[in-house]
């Protein structure tokens, strides 16, 4: 893929539309998997001229983390999992992207409960239209796993038949409707 290959690319600051987009992860537990999200975010991504001259950044609330379940859900608030008293927030922010082949990744720091390592995106840009209001928007999809207790989510339950009740692969997964600030 080439910053041609993405038609109607242009240079600019968008903001992402939380209402037509969603954060979500999926993690082993026992023999499947199960998946939440996160409700309260923003994000703010900057294209250059040139696409591999952009930037991203977002911040997420912790305290959003839905599963579906609120007893678990209250559980992944405290400090076994994402201690959401003393990390409020989630924060990516973006320090390369580059082509790998015809894939786009875009490669930042990840912050959890204060830790903070380089992960890769792997981004899919699904296209660039007009809205009905007029306003122009650019869709992604982007793509990563981390190892949890990297981050420092080390809480686990060994099981009797042996192994252990969580995996440790976290897979991130964003779809993201940005708009183009107006000028």
């Amino acid at each position: 893929m080439t910053q041609s290959a993405i038609a109607g690319f242009t240079s600019g600051t968008w903001q992402i539309d939380p209402t037509h987009s969603n954060i979500s992860f999926s993690v082993r537990h026992l023999v499947t998997k199960f998946r939440g999200s996160f409700t309260d975010f923003a994000a703010t991504l900057t294209t250059g001229e040139d696409v591999l001259d952009s930037s991203v950044s977002a911040d997420i609330k912790a305290a959003s983390i839905s599963t579906g379940n609120p007893d678990r859900d209250g559980h992944l608030r405290t400090p076994d999992f994402f201690d959401v008293e003393n990390h409020p927030e989630l924060t990516f922010r973006s320090t390369a992207v580059r082509y790998d082949g015809d894939d786009l990744v875009v490669t930042g720091d990840l912050t959890l409960r204060g830790v903070t390592k380089s992960v890769d995106f792997q981004v899919e840009v699904g296209g660039i239209t007009t809205s009905p209001y007029g306003q122009t928007v650019l869709g992604i999809e982007a793509d990563t796993t981390i190892k949890r207790e990297e981050f420092g989510l080390e809480w686990n339950s060994a099981l009797e038949t042996g192994g252990v009740l969580l995996g440790s692969d976290v897979k991130i997964h964003i779809e993201a409707e940005f708009v183009l600030d107006q000028q």
